[in-house]
């Protein structure tokens, strides 16, 4: 009967991550797949486990100026109320990572988005790290934490987990996020859906859409080089067909924006440095 409850979610996941060729649709398989085997308020409680035990075992350390803090939540702020439009019902928590040296970003079941400040370093403008930040929004809507996780680890193991009856699991999860920067690697499908959202979000607040792209368009020059970017390219790569497709969906959808908040960010950077 397990064997038979594993093969039948192992197929309704991958359909959700094959069916359809419009995002929308997509997003909506996905999404709906997911859902039949974790609820909202079991993802909600399975960030907040993974967000505890990165406290309090891999000793993760937050901002604590009260600018760069608000600075990020300001802008995290516009973007999820689109997100909002796709998934209701997200209670978000934004969390600011103080390490300069690691350039990153993930985000975790429940709408818990983790932002270092290397990202905010690395980013030539605002308009870059809204939409790193709305890539990440993308993977909460989709559901592709709980997707990839009920894949990995199993229904009643996350569900257990959910509700702090699998230490080990959650363990699991937190040390591979604080290690590597994410618990599981998403499908490219997912990757590419988390991109399109992303896109969409910012133009939506009207930042430039290509914020996004150029932001992989740095990654993609500087892979290899700089060690500082190595977690988010080991979980994103910044290949050029991602940049391309990225820059025709923009196109194909007609999104719009000019915003790029250079200097909003630059004076946020010299906090940092200091």
């Amino acid at each position: 009967m397990k064997r038979i409850l594993s093969t039948a979610l192992t197929l309704t996941l991958a359909l959700g991550f094959t069916t359809g060729c419009a995002a929308g649709k997509k997003l909506n398989v996905g999404r709906t797949a997911a859902s039949i085997f974790i609820s909202d308020e079991q993802e909600a409680q399975l960030g907040l486990q993974v967000k505890q035990e990165l406290e309090t075992k891999e000793k993760i350390k937050y901002v604590e100026d009260p600018a760069i803090l608000e600075y990020v939540r300001t802008v995290s702020t516009r973007i999820l109320q689109q997100a909002n439009k796709d998934r209701q019902g997200v209670k978000w928590t934004v969390n600011v990572i103080d390490d300069p040296k690691t350039v990153n970003a993930f985000a975790t079941p429940g709408g818990y988005l983790y932002v270092y400040t290397g990202l905010l370093l690395a980013a030539d403008n605002e308009a870059e790290l809204a939409g790193v930040m709305g890539h990440e929004a993308g993977h909460v809507v989709g559901r592709h934490s709980a997707q990839a996780m009920l894949l990995q680890y199993g229904q009643q193991a996350v569900i257990e987990a959910a509700l702090g009856k699998d230490a080990g699991t959650v363990s699991q999860i937190a040390a591979s996020l604080a290690g590597n920067g994410a618990a599981l690697k998403f499908s490219r499908d997912n990757e590419t859906e988390a991109d399109e959202l992303g896109a969409k979000y910012i133009s939506a607040v009207a930042y430039d859409p290509h914020g996004l792209s150029s932001f992989f368009q740095k990654l993609a020059s500087q892979e290899g080089k700089t060690p500082a970017f190595f977690k988010f390219l080991s979980t994103h790569p910044a290949s050029a067909d991602r940049v391309t497709h990225i820059n025709q969906y923009i196109t194909q959808n007609r999104l719009t924006g000019a915003e790029l908040g250079a200097d909003r960010l630059a004076a946020i950077k010299q906090r940092i440095r200091k």
